[in-house]
């Protein structure tokens, strides 16, 4: 979708989700700002190709679609897994002028020794040809065929050259919550991106933006108002 007129805001679900998942958010947005949204690869109503994807992959349709309209000097949004897509495109579009990030994924998590024991069994249990195999989170067990392999690639993969090399305006939105993206996640992203600042939201979780939308709306309005 592209609506709403003057500068421009580019909406990046997270993995699972869908234009809607911005809608309500965007939709207040369109009366001061140019919005986009879209379904991207394997979500909503943009298929999944017959092959895995990467991070490059999912910013590539991004940038094209940019190009398709002709949209310059924008700040994109990004939520968990569509963070990871923003960066990406940030760390290397000159098209892009800053950067909002809301429970972003792109942090490679802390292993603990109950993590590695269970690779640990995967590894035994599949050599010893057991059928029965361990497995992995609810998101990569509801998934099948080409973007199950799409997930391993993305989830595997660090955002943080790609952080590194964002030297435009960057808000970081948090839940203090967040069990998905961690807090730690959060500030570690902070270290990375030389411009950036973040705002952390006690009482809530990986969705701040759904749990607290007029504070989200209002630091957005207020940071796009600026760049």
């Amino acid at each position: 979708m592209d609506y709403g007129e003057g500068k421009c805001l580019v909406f990046l679900h997270g993995w699972g989700g869908e234009i809607a998942s911005f809608q309500s958010l965007a939709d207040r947005l369109s009366a001061r700002f140019r919005i986009i949204t879209m379904d991207l690869y394997g979500f909503g109503a943009t298929p999944h190709p017959s092959f895995p994807l990467t991070i490059e992959d999912y910013a590539n349709g991004v940038r094209a679609l940019l190009s398709e309209r002709q949209a310059r000097d924008v700040v994109l949004v990004g939520h968990s897994f569509g963070g990871r897509v923003a960066m990406r495109i940030a760390a290397k579009d000159k098209r892009v002028v800053g950067v909002v990030l809301i429970d972003s994924a792109g942090i490679l998590p802390r292993r603990r020794l109950k993590y590695h024991l269970k690779v640990v069994a995967y590894k035994l249990a599949k050599k010893l040809g057991f059928k029965r195999l361990p497995q992995g989170s609810e998101d990569y067990k509801r998934l099948s065929g080409e973007i199950k392999k799409t997930f391993v690639n993305v989830v595997n993969e660090s955002s943080e050259n790609d952080a590194r090399a964002i030297d435009v305006p960057t808000l970081l939105i948090w839940g203090k919550k967040d069990k998905d993206t961690p807090l730690y996640m959060c500030r570690r992203l902070r270290e990375l991106i030389r411009e950036s600042q973040s705002i952390e939201i006690e009482d809530a979780g990986h969705f701040s933006y759904l749990e607290h939308p007029e504070l989200v709306y209002r630091v957005i309005r207020a940071f796009r108002e600026r760049i």
